[in-house]
């Protein structure tokens, strides 16, 4: 096993738009063990809209597009879980905000990420505390 637990990337009909694999498992360790937290298995998956929609439905009884759904599956001890990621959302969110696509991609993975570890956006509040949490984890990527 890897040290640190396996984060693992993988691109399902899209462009596999990971970059810097080992950057990115540096710092996702480094915001799990910031939050006093180890990895145990956590899977990013790219996909697009339509590969994604039917777990928003299925799932979140939503029948709409959306960036990001996390899949909680801790058994042991680490965090574990799938962070499925709209690639296509991400690109459209990346023109939206003015940021790369890269840059939008870094957030909703450490978005993902923040939800495997307890973190809720459910109201304003939350969401703007989430918010402010990537804002500091996308800093130390740079």
């Amino acid at each position: 096993m890897a040290r640190g637990g396996i984060i693992a990337f993988k691109a399902i009909g899209v462009p596999n738009a990971f970059r810097e694999r080992e950057k990115l498992r540096k710092w996702i360790r480094a915001v799990a063990s910031d939050h006093g937290h180890s990895i145990g298995e956590v899977t990013f998956v790219l996909l697009s809209d339509k590969g994604l929609l039917p777990y928003n439905k299925r799932y979140l009884g939503h029948d709409e597009y959306t960036d990001v759904i996390t899949f909680d599956l801790q058994t042991g001890t680490g965090i574990s879980g799938d962070i499925l990621i709209s690639y296509d959302r991400v690109r459209e969110n990346a023109k939206t905000y003015g940021v790369t696509a890269q840059q939008e991609l870094h957030r909703v993975m450490v978005h993902g990420l923040l939800h495997l570890m307890g973190h809720s956006d459910k109201n304003a509040a939350k969401r703007k505390a989430m918010r402010d949490e990537e804002d500091k984890y996308l800093a130390l990527l740079k």
